[in-house]
Formats: structure tokens, sequence, C-alpha cells
């Protein structure tokens, strides 16, 4: 008769007890966005004005570049 892999079936536990706790995890957020739909939208209009950020960034350091030369 075959010895039992002890290793194996902890690891197989644990990675169930893992998969088990990100699904929860992710129905909690699931749940809390659903619930805040409006702070949900404001959350998104700063990563949309982000890029827009980057490129005024650009431009000033731009601006500073040549506003210092003289």
């Amino acid at each position: 008769m075959a010895k039992p892999n002890y290793q194996f079936e902890k690891r197989q536990r644990d990675l169930a007890k893992k998969q088990k706790q990100e699904e929860k995890r992710r129905q909690k957020l699931a749940g809390k966005a659903a619930a805040e739909g409006s702070g949900q939208e404001l959350a998104e209009a700063p990563s949309q004005a982000a890029p827009a950020d980057s490129d005024s960034a650009a431009v000033n350091s731009a601006d500073n570049g040549t506003s210092t030369s003289p």
C-alpha cells in the first residue's frame, strides 16, 4: 500500500483556502462597488484626468527650460 503524501494534501488544502478567501474578497469588493455607485464614478474621473496632468507637466517642464535660459 502506498503511503500518504501529507505535504501534497496540505498544499492542496492551503490552495483551496486561499482561493476561497480570494473569492470572498472579490464578492466584498463587488458589493461595496455596487453600494457606492456614485463613488466609483468619481474614482474613474481622476484616472482620466491623470494623462492630461502628465501632458501639462511635460509642457510646464518645457516652459521652465525656456524661461530660465535668458
